[in-house]
């Protein structure tokens, strides 16, 4: 049995052009009802998906994206700072179009365990690529209770208009510093526990799964966090 669906957004946004304080022309401070101004950013998004089920223990899905934004796509109070050591507000082009493709599958070992692999590969017109893979292995305790351990990979290569603190130069048309679009690769690991038992939770019969997990997050460009995380399903 294969399943196809198709779906199309579009979010039609205004961004407010908050200027770094020290670019402010107007000698203003920035407060709450400060008037930026705005722009307009659109975005158009196509997702493709396949799902297919190969036998009884072993189920694919083959995912597919196209994203084309529009207009204001800086962040308006991001700084970047050139050889010179002068200080210029984040600038970047007004279009991008994004693909992603991926594939996710899931393979039952008998009643207990489950494994859920996801890999997916990322290309767009501002030269950034990744690559992301995770895998999830639900175990079921008893019943009621199952745990997941999970690991999540990402890498990246860096936007063609990226460059550090002070590498820029005013020969570059385009030119941010958000490490966000810089080259790193970063690892999410941790496991969650899941409760559903069949007379609720805490005498709330209504209240019928638990779900605690935490997770550890490690960027290589020197980021850190720990999340924890609390799902609740009411019926």
């Amino acid at each position: 049995m294969g399943e196809f669906t198709a779906k199309f957004q579009a979010y039609i946004d205004q961004v407010k052009l908050v200027t770094p304080i020290e670019l402010r022309t107007n000698g203003s401070t920035g407060g709450e009802h400060e008037n930026y101004g705005t722009s307009g950013r659109n975005t158009f998004a196509l997702s493709l998906a396949y799902s297919q089920i190969i036998n009884q223990n072993f189920q694919v899905e083959l995912l597919a994206d196209g994203v084309q934004q529009t207009g204001y796509l800086s962040l308006p109070f991001h700084r970047v700072y050139f050889t010179d050591n002068s200080v210029h507000q984040e600038t970047l082009p007004d279009k991008r179009f994004k693909i992603p493709v991926g594939v996710r599958a899931n393979y039952f070992l008998g009643d207990k365990v489950i494994l859920r692999a996801y890999y997916r590969y990322y290309t767009d017109d501002w030269g950034l690529k990744s690559n992301t893979f995770s895998l999830e292995t639900p175990v079921k305790i008893s019943p009621f209770v199952s745990v997941s351990p999970f690991y999540r990979y990402y890498s990246q290569t860096a936007a063609k208009y990226f460059a550090p603190y002070q590498q820029h130069t005013a020969f570059d048309d385009y030119y941010t510093s958000n490490y966000d679009l810089s080259k790193f690769d970063s690892h999410f690991y941790g496991a969650g526990i899941r409760l559903n038992p069949k007379n609720g939770l805490f005498g709330i019969q209504r209240l019928n799964m638990l779900e605690i997990r935490y997770g550890h997050y490690t960027k290589s460009v020197g980021m850190k966090s720990d999340i924890i995380s609390l799902n609740l399903r009411f019926k």
